[in-house]
């Protein structure tokens, strides 16, 4: 099973901007305790049905990704204007405050703070869970047919279902902590 597992977040930037999105939408109907990072303190005028957009527009990235990454391309990387014209009001005070969450954003990323970090906190689980994955997979009589595609994405989705698919899955670096049981069994049903 050499080679056969990829943790990480050069994929997932689209899946993390949007949940960055979805953060700052439901940090604005959120008591102090349940505030999810990042908080802005500013007001931004989303969409009616952001809701129903936000999850088409994850279940796209999601499937594309899917799809792109047995080619190595990274889609959506930095096509700000997407997110821009499927999730918030379009005029000119939404547009300013749209720009300045993708530059908070992107700083974040762009950081050690940001992708590096959210990668290097599952290292060593990612590790663990790579040598019983193989394990099992050996035990079963399993070979995989290609890499298992993993992208982490710092917090929940909780607009939208985190799918798996076909060697690829969207688990949130909580999920290594606090569900890493589920995770091997999950993993091994989409490496059939």
């Amino acid at each position: 099973m050499k080679n056969s597992l990829e943790i990480g977040t050069d994929t997932s930037f689209a899946l993390n901007f949007l949940i960055y999105i979805q953060n700052i939408y439901l940090n604005q109907d959120q008591n102090e305790e349940k505030l999810r990072f990042p908080y802005l303190p500013i007001t931004v005028v989303f969409k009616d049905d952001f809701e129903i957009k936000f999850k088409e527009l994850w279940n796209e990235i999601f499937q594309q990704i899917a799809e792109d990454n047995k080619n190595g391309v990274i889609p959506f990387y930095e096509d700000k204007d997407l997110y821009y014209e499927k999730l918030f009001v379009i005029n000119e005070n939404s547009s300013k405050a749209f720009n300045q969450i993708y530059k908070t954003f992107n700083v974040w990323w762009h950081s050690f703070a940001g992708h590096i970090s959210v990668e290097k906190s599952v290292d060593e689980m990612g590790q663990q869970l790579y040598t019983e994955l193989a394990n099992l997979l050996i035990q079963k009589g399993v070979k995989p047919q290609r890499r298992l595609n993993i992208s982490l994405i710092y917090d929940n989705c909780l607009l939208a279902d985190s799918q798996i698919t076909s060697y690829f899955s969207v688990i949130p670096i909580k999920d290594f902590f606090a569900k890493y049981k589920e995770l091997v069994s999950k993993l091994e049903a989409c490496m059939d």
